[in-house]
């Protein structure tokens, strides 16, 4: 039993064969996803598929690299959408100083806005964090983030930056890249962080794991992720299953 905590089945990619995508998770034993929607467009489709399947839940935020296009009128939707039964986290959010098009002042007054936001609906926050590890710290830890908790959404920070984060309540989520040949800190962060406070996901369509790297990924490569972190562990596939399924419904508050 498998939860993929973060994908994009809102993402034209899947326009085509969803319903296929969607059979060959489940037959790799993927049971529940939430959907990431990051703007006004992906927010309206990931709202309109867990109406459709009982086994999704949603995410909504504002991406940071948009952040320059977030209106007042956007947060106040986001935050009607968010009292919505299957909305499960804000998100995601935060900051990415790898693209240009949205001023760090801007992006951070975006994360700022919906860290609030977070904390008014009590809900998680997934965070995106692209080559600004120390200003989400900062900004986290200034909003007092803690209360609500959340997640680092396809983390590929230090094992040291991982234990910052779980002191302020927020769980490691690991993707396609633990399972690339050349990646040492996503592997030393699988090792390191306790299994209560790990989850995996697949960012589909982007980010697939070895042997997929380069193709569109999509949720049935969960399990993938998850035998990566097995064998760094020394574990079984059932153990980590188990455990980061368990991680999944408590955060996203899931009976």
């Amino acid at each position: 039993m498998l939860f993929d905590t973060h994908v994009h089945l809102n993402a034209e990619q899947f326009d085509e064969d969803l319903e296929e995508v969607i059979g060959r998770a489940q037959d790799e034993g993927v049971r529940n996803m939430v959907v990431v929607g990051f703007d006004r467009p992906t927010i309206n489709k990931a709202m309109e598929l867990v109406e459709r399947y009982d086994f999704l839940y949603a995410a909504i935020g504002w991406h940071p690299v948009d952040a320059i296009d977030m209106t007042d009128d956007d947060l106040k939707w986001i935050e009607e959408l968010s009292a919505h039964q299957k909305v499960v986290a804000i998100g995601e959010t935060g900051l990415d100083y790898h693209w240009d098009k949205s001023p760090k002042d801007v992006q951070q007054e975006a994360f700022r806005k919906q860290i609030r936001l977070a904390k008014k609906v009590k809900l998680p926050i997934v965070i995106h964090n692209r080559e600004a590890t120390q200003d989400i710290i900062d900004i986290l830890q200034e909003e007092d983030a803690k209360e609500v908790g959340g997640i680092m959404h396809c983390f590929s920070g230090s094992p040291e930056t991982a234990r910052v984060c779980l002191e302020m309540n927020f769980l490691i989520s690991l993707g396609g890249p633990v399972t690339f040949k050349n990646a040492k800190k996503p592997k030393e962060v699988a090792e390191e962080v306790p299994l209560d406070k790990l989850l995996i996901e697949t960012d589909c369509p982007y980010l697939a794991p070895h042997p997929y790297r380069g193709k569109r990924n999509e949720p049935s490569y969960v399990k993938l992720v998850a035998e990566q972190i097995a064998e760094l562990k020394g574990i079984t596939l059932d153990e980590v299953a188990q455990s980061t399924t368990q991680n999944a419904k408590k955060i996203f508050g899931i009976n």
